[in-house]
Formats: C-alpha cells, structure tokens, sequence
C-alpha cells in the first residue's frame, strides 16, 4: 500500500501534534536537558518519521516494519511521560492529557498495522 502523502493520514497528524505537544510541554531542568527532555523529543519526533518513511515503501511488509518501529518509540514515550509525572516534572493534568494522545496514537497505529496484516 503505497501512500503518497503521509501527511493525509491522521494517525501522522495525530503523532505530529504529539512531537508539538512533548515540545511545548515538556520543559525539564537543566540537568535534564541533556538527558531526559532530549530522549522524550527524540522518541516522540521518531513516530511520525517512521509513519513517514515507511509510507514511502511500496509493499504493505514494509509499512507494517515501519509502523512496528514506530510503536516502539511510542511506548519509550509513555514511559517518559509517566516518568516525568512521577518525578513531578510535569503535571498530573499533563500527564493525563498527553498519556491520553499517546494511548490514542497507540490505537491507531495498531488499526493501521492490523488492516495492513490482514490486506496480506
């Protein structure tokens, strides 16, 4: 299933507004920029670049490889988020709200995946 423009698809704009969110919300103390606040960008920025990249594969295989790729990065996020709630980084209203995104972006990359499997 080859895509022409990833940016169609709302499982990208959803994990697109996530790297936005992680940006906007998520600042961490300076002891932290280097570590923490850089592996949270850089897990959240992965998801929507591997739904990018493997939209520009031409067999579904492919896809599914990118999407797969992209869950992981996902749940590496999750784990910073609740990790940011549970050293008082962020707040529980925060939390909840980009838990809320991530678990939703989660959904839809699984529907996306299984549609594509069963295409197969």
């Amino acid at each position: 299933m080859y895509i022409s423009n990833f940016q169609d698809l709302l499982v990208w704009q959803k994990s697109h507004q996530l790297v936005r969110r992680i940006y906007s919300e998520v600042r961490l103390p300076q002891e932290e920029r280097y570590g923490l606040e850089s592996q949270i960008r850089r897990a959240a920025v992965s998801v929507p670049a591997n739904i990018a990249e493997g939209c520009s594969r031409r067999h579904n295989k492919e896809l599914i490889h990118f999407l797969n790729i992209a869950l992981g990065s996902l749940n590496e996020v999750k784990y910073y988020v609740i990790l940011c709630k549970d050293l008082s980084f962020i707040s529980v209203q925060e939390y909840d709200s980009l838990y809320q995104l991530c678990v939703e972006v989660d959904k839809m990359l699984n529907s996306l995946s299984y549609k594509l499997r069963n295409k197969e």
